[in-house]
C-alpha cells in the first residue's frame, strides 16, 4: 500500500495543539435510536474505537474486543486521530423505529482514506460486508460521491451493530453520518451547488485574465493564472473530486496530487508576488528569499513521486505556512516602500488566511457550522483570487497613467523648448538666415548624445528604403533598447543616467561606423540603425557586436562604474521587397520585444 497523506495534515500544523480541547468528553456511548424524526445523524456520540495497532485483526477479533471491553468511546468526542500505524475499528449500536426508512446511507465525510470497511451485524447472524476509500476503484461506492459511502439495510425493530474498519497512511479521521435518501440528495446538493459557484468563479476568473494576459503580455497575469490553477486543484484533490472526476482508478495519482498541487500553488503565488510587487526593483533581498522559496517547492515537486507520501506532503504543508507568512512580509515591505497596489494585494491574502481561521475556529468548536464557515477557506481563496484580479487592473492603471504623465510632460517640455527658440528668432532679425541653419541642425540631432533623432531619422530612413527597392538589394534595422535604464535613474539619479545615454552612443557610434550605419536615438533610451546593403545574416552579426561591446564597456560616471547591456532586434527587408516605413518599424520592435521577453541582453530576429 503506497503511503500518503491527506486533508488533515494540511490543517493540524493550524489546530492540531488545540483539537484535545475542542469538543468537550464523551464519556460513554450509547446505541442510537433511529426515530420517525432522525433523517441525517452525527454518529460520533455512539460510537467506540478500537485501535488494531498491527492491523491484522479481523471481524471476530473486533468483536471480541468488544465483548471484552476494549471498545472505548471516542477521545473527547473528536472523530480525528492523526497519523497512526495499524488499522482503527468503530462501533455503533443501531435500532432503527422508523418503518418508513428501511434503507440508510452511510457516509464518511473525509476523502483521503486509503481504505475503509463497513460490516454489518444482524441479529440472525448475517453480516454484510462493504469496501470503499481511494484505494478502491470509484465506481465501487453505493452513490457516485467523492466521500467514501454505503447502503446500510436496517429492519425496523431489530437491534444492529454497525463495525467500521479503516486503514491508510494518511490521517486518521472517521467523521461517520447516518442520512435517509432524501436527507443525502438535499446534503449532497448543497454541497455541489457551493463547489460549484466556487469554481464556476474560478473559471471565470482564469477566463478574463487569460484574455488580459494574451492582450496585455504582462508575466503577472501567466503567475497568477498558475496560482489560481494550481489552488483550484489543491482543493479538488483534498475534497475528493479529484478521485471521483479525474484518477478515480489511480491511487497513486490519488497520493501524489496533495503535494504536486501545493507545490504548483506555492511557485505560482511566490512568483506573482515578486512580479506583481516588484520586488526585484524595491527589495532584493526579499526578491532573493522569494526565489529561495520557489526553488524549494520546484524541487520538492521533483522529488516528491520518490518519498513516501506522508513525508513529501508534510513537508510541502510546513513549507507552505512559512511561505504564506514571507508573502505577507512581501506585501507590507512593498507597501512601506510606497508601492499603493501592495495594499489591495495585502487585503487579498488577509482573507485568503481568513477563510483558513474560519475553519479551523468550526473545528475547535468556537464557531458554529454554516455555510459560510464550512465552506471558509472556498470563500476566502475567491476573494483572494478576485481581489488579486482587481489589484492587477489597478496596477496596470497606474503603471498606463504614470507612463501618460512621463509623455505629457515630455510634450510639454518640447513646446516650451520650440517656444523659446521661436521668440529667440523673433528677436534677431538681422541673424535669421544663421538661426534657421541652426534650427535646422537642432531639428536633426538629438541634443543629449549628439546622435540623429527620431524625426531626422524616419526622413533618412524612407530615402534608404526607395534606393534600396530600386536597386534591389536588402536593408536591415536594428532597435536596441537598453536593459533595466529606469533602475540605473532611480539609484544614482538622471544626471548618471545621461552620462549612460551619452556613453552608449559614443560607443555604439564606434562599433557602427565601419558599416556606413545610419544610427539615431529613436526615444528615453532606445536607439535605432539602418544598415543599408545588409542581409539579416550580416546584421545578426553586427548586431551581436553592439550588444558585446556595450557589456565589455561600463560607463565611468565620477566615481561610479556602472555595468551596461541592451536588447536589440533584427529586421530586414530584403532585396526589391515593397515595405514601408511603418511595417518595418513594427517588425523591428516586435523582435525587440522578443529580445526583451527572452531575458534581456540578447539579439532576436523576425
Amino acid at each position: 500500500m503506497p503511503h500518503r497523506n491527506g486533508l488533515a495534515w494540511v490543517w493540524s500544523l493550524l489546530m492540531g495543539a488545540l483539537l484535545v480541547f475542542a469538543v468537550p468528553a464523551v464519556c460513554a456511548a450509547s446505541s442510537l435510536v433511529l426515530d420517525g424524526s432522525a433523517r441525517q445523524v452525527v454518529l460520533a456520540p455512539y460510537t467506540t474505537y478500537f485501535h488494531d495497532s498491527d492491523g491484522k485483526a479481523g471481524l471476530p477479533e473486533a468483536e471480541n474486543a468488544l465483548a471484552t471491553g476494549r471498545f472505548q468511546p471516542l477521545p473527547g468526542g473528536r472523530t480525528a486521530f492523526g497519523f497512526q500505524s495499524g488499522a482503527h475499528w468503530f462501533h455503533i449500536g443501531l435500532l432503527n423505529r422508523n418503518a418508513r426508512e428501511q434503507r440508510w446511507l452511510l457516509v464518511q465525510q473525509y476523502a483521503l482514506s486509503d481504505r475503509i470497511e463497513a460490516y454489518v451485524r444482524y441479529r440472525d447472524g448475517r453480516v454484510e460486508h462493504r469496501v470503499g476509500g481511494d484505494h478502491v476503484p470509484f465506481d465501487q461506492r453505493a452513490i457516485r460521491y467523492r466521500h467514501p459511502n454505503f447502503e446500510i439495510d436496517l429492519p425496523p425493530g431489530e437491534p444492529v451493530d454497525l463495525y467500521v474498519r479503516v486503514q491508510s497512511e494518511s490521517s486518521m479521521q472517521v467523521p461517520l453520518v447516518l442520512y435517509t435518501p432524501s436527507a443525502f440528495t438535499e446534503m449532497s446538493r448543497d454541497a455541489q451547488f457551493a463547489i460549484g459557484i466556487y469554481y464556476g468563479i474560478l473559471l471565470a476568473l482564469f477566463v478574463y485574465n487569460l484574455a488580459l494576459l494574451i492582450t496585455l503580455r504582462d508575466a503577472s497575469y501567466f503567475w497568477y493564472l498558475l496560482h489560481v490553477s494550481a489552488f483550484g486543484l489543491v482543493l479538488f484533490a483534498l475534497y475528493g473530486l479529484g478521485f471521483e472526476y479525474l484518477w478515480s482508478d489511480s491511487p497513486w495519482l490519488a497520493d501524489q496530487s496533495i503535494p504536486l498541487s501545493i507545490c504548483l500553488a506555492q511557485i505560482g503565488m511566490q512568483q506573482f508576488a515578486r512580479s506583481f510587487l516588484g520586488l526585484n526593483q524595491r527589495w532584493k533581498l526579499g526578491d532573493r528569499i522569494g526565489l529561495g522559496f520557489i526553488g524549494f517547492f520546484l524541487l520538492l515537486a521533483l522529488v516528491c513521486g520518490a518519498l513516501p507520501i506522508r513525508v513529501s506532503t508534510q513537508i510541502a504543508t510546513i513549507a507552505t505556512f512559512f511561505s504564506a507568512i514571507w508573502i505577507a512580509v512581501e506585501a507590507i515591505a512593498a507597501l512601506r516602500r510606497g508601492y499603493k497596489p501592495a495594499l489591495l494585494f495585502l487585503i487579498a491574502w488577509g482573507t485568503f488566511l481568513l477563510g483558513i481561521g474560519l475553519v479551523a475556529m468550526v473545528a475547535f468548536g468556537l464557531l458554529p457550522k454554516t455555510f459560510v464557515t464550512e465552506y471558509g477557506v472556498q470563500i476566502g481563496s475567491a476573494m483572494e483570487m478576485l481581489l488579486l484580479s482587481i489589484a492587477l487592473g489597478y496596477r496596470y492603471g497606474i503603471l498606463r497613467s504614470e507612463n501618460e504623465r512621463i509623455v505629457r510632460e515630455a510634450n510639454e517640455q518640447l513646446e516650451i523648448k520650440v517656444q523659446q527658440r521661436t521668440g529667440e528668432l523673433s528677436t534677431a532679425l538681422t541673424q535669421l538666415e544663421d538661426a534657421h541653419v541652426k534650427l535646422r541642425e537642432f531639428v536633426r540631432y538629438d541634443g543629449l548624445t549628439d546622435l540623429y533623432n527620431r524625426t531626422h531619422f524616419r526622413e533618412a530612413f524612407e530615402q534608404l528604403l526607395d534606393q534600396a527597392h530600386d536597386n534591389r538589394t536588402p536593408i536591415s534595422l536594428l532597435m536596441i533598447d537598453l536593459d533595466y535604464f529606469k533602475r540605473i535613474n532611480d539609484e544614482y539619479g538622471h544626471l548618471v543616467g545621461d552620462d549612460c545615454l551619452r556613453w552608449v552612443s559614443k560607443v555604439m557610434a564606434e562599433t557602427l561606423q565601419p558599416y556606413g550605419a545610419l544610427l539615431a536615438r529613436f526615444g528615453g533610451e532606445e536607439f535605432i540603425a539602418a544598415l543599408p546593403g545588409m542581409d539579416r545574416e550580416a546584421a545578426t552579426a553586427v548586431a551581436e557586436n553592439v550588444r558585446v561591446d556595450l557589456r565589455h564597456r561600463p560607463c565611468h560616471s565620477g566615481s561610479l562604474v556602472i555595468p551596461l547591456s541592451a536588447s536589440i532586434g533584427v529586421h530586414t527587408v530584403i532585396a526589391g521587397a515593397r515595405d514601408s516605413l511603418d511595417s518595418a518599424l513594427q517588425v523591428a520592435d516586435q523582435a525587440l520585444y522578443a529580445a526583451k521577453s527572452g531575458g534581456r541582453d540578447c539579439v532576436r530576429m523576425l
